[in-house]
């Protein structure tokens, strides 16, 4: 692999962005002055320095949105979704700035930055077509003393909270809906890579949104402000995309107040290999799922389980193509990989690698060793079970290769983890297909591709990795409650 961890040219300048909080329509400093640095993660310096939340703050943009819930209410579907769509155009028309700023705060490669503008940018234009569509029903009960007629509306103010490794995609994938139903929402973004949501809310509020229909609370006090948000019981809805740990935590805190909540936690996504599967495709794919940010996120592959006659050369072939990929700044020309986010990143990423290898895990191309925050991409093959990196979400660019014998071993292998969020399966047999999607348990399988993703699909996993869906019309749903009307005839 060529690293190239210096950078070669001076990091682009940071595009204008606000750097206050967005309360009620007013960006202001924090009530205490006190800001956050964000900063770059591939050379360690300071970006922009930013409002650090109160907890005074996070109860005035609650009171915000509870203020803003009429004019919202009183936009038609129509008007939502031409907002919407301003929004949408609006992202489309500013790409290349905001792919660089993703690529500044977040580190990945401009070419993957621009992928997640566009993904971001469908979401709103998904849900404008959606909000006009929110269907209901009328017929009349069956002993025939009453029609039934049932309504949806949106739930109430929302609380959305993002993760740092899609900055602008997982902010757009949950305001998109809350406008769409009509709810007013409080976003807060992850401390490491905020700028992204203040652009995008300063975009929404231009595109004509009502004052305290998108408030923005940057932290570094989330558990503080978080909680006094939601013990505030004024606000409706929780949706939330991160770890495990910190979602069970959130689900109890709603659990007091009744919340509706949408969790997106961690995964430990399988991704298994058969001996007739389409190898070129499957190593293609391979790089897709695990290679995409570096390997952070949720969906990336995290154990690869391939059939025993071909594991051999699948090996090969994926880390020939691993060994040939170009690290370094995400702003040079070339870049495929860039730094992980942080420092912590960095220690979990070698401590894995090291204990797989204390455990009997060959490494085929990569290893230890770093430059700063860039890593080397790393593939193990004969990596025995009990393995830090099978049992845990990887959060980098490193494939653990197992094998298996028949069907059955396989999907016990893939079924062996308390996440079930996506899983990838590459066969040629259709029936083969079919029967794994039945048999894994995951909220989302690819079928001989490497990517899921999609705003027009519903986004979410089983078991540990979380509850509800993001994207499609189900993601709409999410944001919507139901009544029922009793009509005497």
């Amino acid at each position: 692999m060529t690293v190239t961890a210096t950078p070669t040219a001076a990091a682009p300048s940071l595009p204008a962005v606000p750097t206050g909080l967005l309360i009620a329509g007013t960006w202001r400093p924090a009530s205490s002055g006190a800001t956050l640095v964000v900063d770059n993660p591939a050379t360690g310096e300071p970006l922009a320095a930013i409002a650090d939340a109160t907890i005074e703050d996070g109860l005035a943009a609650v009171e915000a949105a509870v203020a803003a819930q009429p004019a919202l209410t009183a936009m038609s579907p129509s008007e939502r979704a031409r907002l919407l769509r301003r929004v949408e155009q609006g992202i489309r028309d500013r790409a290349d700035e905001f792919a660089l700023l993703i690529t500044l705060e977040m580190g990945k490669s401009l070419g993957e930055a621009r992928a997640e503008v566009s993904y971001a940018a469908d979401f709103f234009g998904w849900f404008a077509d959606e909000a006009v569509r929110v269907h209901g029903d009328y017929r009349l009960a069956p002993g025939g003393q009453t029609r039934i007629v049932v309504t949806h509306r949106g739930v109430g103010p929302c609380l959305l909270i993002t993760p740092w490794n899609f900055p602008l995609a997982m902010g757009a994938r949950k305001i998109a809906p809350a406008i769409a139903a009509g709810c007013p929402s409080i976003i807060k973004p992850a401390a490491l890579t905020p700028l992204s949501t203040l652009l995008l809310a300063e975009l929404i509020e231009s595109a004509g949104a009502p004052a305290g229909a998108v408030n923005v609370v940057t932290t570094t006090r989330s558990g503080a402000v978080t909680t006094a948000m939601i013990e505030t019981g004024r606000l409706r809805k929780l949706s939330f995309t991160g770890s495990t740990a910190v979602g069970k935590l959130l689900l109890g805190q709603c659990a007091r107040h009744v919340m509706r909540t949408s969790m997106e936690l961690g995964g430990n996504a399988p991704f298994l290999v058969f001996a007739d599967a389409d190898l070129d495709a499957a190593v293609e794919g391979a790089l897709i799922a695990k290679m995409r940010n570096v390997g952070q996120a949720c969906t990336a592959a995290n154990r690869f389980i391939v059939a025993e006659p071909v594991a051999e050369e699948f090996t090969r072939r994926l880390a020939e193509r691993v060994a040939a990929m170009t690290v370094g700044p995400g702003w040079q020309d070339g870049t495929e990989l860039g730094p992980l986010v942080d420092d912590a990143a960095v220690e979990k990423y070698q401590s894995l690698l090291a204990d797989a290898v204390q455990r009997g895990a060959t490494v085929v191309v990569g290893g230890p060793g770093h430059d700063g925050r860039f890593v080397r991409p790393t593939v193990l093959s004969g990596v025995p079970a009990g393995c830090d990196v099978l049992r845990e979400e990887i959060f980098g660019p490193l494939a653990p290769v197992v094998t298996f014998g028949d069907d059955d071993e396989a999907v016990e292998l893939a079924n062996a983890t308390e996440y079930g969020l996506v899983a990838y399966v590459y066969t040629k047999d259709l029936h083969r297909a079919l029967a794994m999607v039945d048999r894994i348990h995951s909220g989302m399988v690819g079928v001989n591709v490497g990517v899921v993703s999609n705003a027009a699909a519903p986004f979410g996993g089983v078991k540990e990795s979380g509850l509800g869906r993001e994207g499609g019309a189900e993601g709409l749903a999410e944001y919507l409650d139901t009544t029922y009307a009793a009509i005497a005839r």
